[in-house]
């Protein structure tokens, strides 16, 4: 297929379709019809249980976010702002488009219409506090220094991977920080699960992102989308606020090989105050006796096109489409999406180009938010599943207009570049590479019609919501 017939479909999806889109908004905070009860929802009894599954993990003291939502007298001065930002889907950051593509994720933290109707109905009402009987126990949650995996596996990581101890200025640009650490690996080790945070609750303030690179001989490893160079071990695990750990799929794993060592490449920003932090990874692993069938790469498909030179070259006060194209040269699992841009990212399409020409939606994410790098894992029996010679088509979208509340300075050119200030545009995908045998087998159970869909009902160019 060529370029011009794949700017044409880009094209395609740009298309006149903000009425759905709003519509979509608009159902979400509608109470009328079938959503319309003469119950009025109280906090006690129907709101809290929300906001425990959803809401505070990061609504909570000494967590992430700028405020509470434990008790009524936390959450009711936020009433209308939380009303808002559910209506939007700002909020939980679950900014994936709920009309095309996989909709199956093991992580999902999203809302439904149902409950978005009820908080709504609930504000709306007066935000009545209900009978304080009515609530229910207190949700606990991890230490600080508790893994979040460690629920999973009844038992801490089999590894713990530091970088060395890095000091941010109280203020300062942005810094790279770029240790290596020797693993001392004697033999060789398969992952199953990896989980990476900082090192502190003080180092979450200034770490934006963090990458862990395994550097190994490794004559095995395969090129995945640039992200491995000849002889070594790719990325083992990138965090950023979003995204904390990974699971592999069953019989599924990375390959630590003897000597090999982690390159740690750490953005810290920041925050007005001198903190000195690390970053750890808690590494899983499978019995010795135990060897997974298949190597899992995670892999950075680019949205743009790097071997025909041209990165990222943003004018001002536009929004600006770039697109990326990676062929499949063996049939492959896709286990997640999680796309990565910065302060003007606004919108990006992962899509498969199958070797008959026909086109699936994955994944779609149509109201990127740079602070939230979210990771949408898909579920086993949801994962996408390609064959040989398919095409990965990245379609990244950045906002360079006024209309980007995020946007620092629209009247500036912007290009490629690891600063804030600067973007780019790939998405984070954890690949495994399977036999033709077993494609086969797959195919033949999975009817087309149950693959991700190929219709894309909404437009990147709408206004934010």
């Amino acid at each position: 297929m060529t370029s011009k017939v794949r700017f044409q479909s880009a094209t395609l999806i740009r298309l006149s379709l903000s009425v759905l889109a709003t519509g979509a908004v608009l159902l979400a905070g509608d109470t009328t019809g079938a959503t319309q009860t003469t119950k009025v929802p109280t906090f006690t009894k129907d709101i809290v249980p929300i906001l425990q599954a959803r809401c505070q993990d990061c609504h909570r003291p000494n967590a992430m976010a700028p405020m509470s939502l434990l008790t009524y007298e936390d959450a009711r001065p936020w009433a209308r702002s939380i009303k808002e930002r559910v209506v939007k889907r700002q909020m939980p950051p679950w900014h994936l488009d709920k009309s095309v593509g996989v909709q199956s994720f093991q992580n999902d933290m999203s809302l439904s219409d149902a409950q978005i109707a009820t908080i709504v109905k609930w504000v709306d009402s007066g935000a009545p506090q209900g009978d304080p009987k009515d609530m229910p126990p207190p949700k606990t949650f991890p230490r600080d220094d508790e893994w979040q995996l460690q629920k999973v596996y009844n038992r801490p990581p089999d590894m713990i991977i530091k970088s060395d101890e890095y000091t941010m200025p109280a203020v300062s640009q942005d810094q790279w920080w770029k240790p290596v650490v020797d693993l001392g690996v004697k033999e060789d080790l398969w992952v199953k699960a990896v989980e990476m945070r900082p090192g502190t609750s003080a180092g979450r303030k200034i770490t934006h992102h963090a990458l862990a690179h395994l550097i190994q001989d490794d004559p095995d490893a395969k090129d995945s989308a640039q992200d491995i160079a000849a002889g070594q071990g790719g990325v083992l695990m990138e965090w950023a606020v979003g995204k904390s750990y990974d699971i592999y799929r069953p019989d599924t794993g990375k390959l630590i090989r003897p000597g090999a060592k982690i390159w740690w490449d750490i953005h810290y920003h920041a925050v007005g105050e001198k903190i000195t932090d690390h970053v750890e990874l808690g590494v899983w692993l499978y019995p010795k006796d135990q060897k997974p069938k298949y190597r899992t790469y995670l892999t950075g498909f680019q949205g743009t096109n790097f071997s025909a030179g041209s990165a990222l070259d943003i004018e001002p006060n536009t929004v600006s489409v770039s697109q990326g194209f990676h062929v499949l040269k063996e049939p492959a699992i896709l286990g997640n999406f999680q796309p990565h841009m910065h302060l003007r990212g606004k919108a990006m399409l992962l899509e498969a180009i199958l070797p008959d020409g026909t086109t699936q939606t994955i994944s779609y994410v149509d109201h990127f938010n740079f602070n939230w790098m979210t990771n949408y894992i898909y579920t086993d029996d949801a994962a996408p599943v390609l064959p040989k010679g398919t095409v990965i088509h990245v379609v990244a979208w950045h906002d360079n207009t006024t209309a980007n509340p995020f946007n620092p300075d629209p009247n500036q050119w912007v290009g490629w570049g690891d600063r804030t200030v600067d973007e780019m545009a790939h998405a984070w995908v954890n690949v495994t590479y399977i036999s033709q045998e077993d494609y086969d087998k797959w195919a033949a159970t999975h009817k087309k019609s149950n693959r991700p869909t190929a219709a894309l009902a909404t437009n990147p160019d709408a206004s934010r919501n």
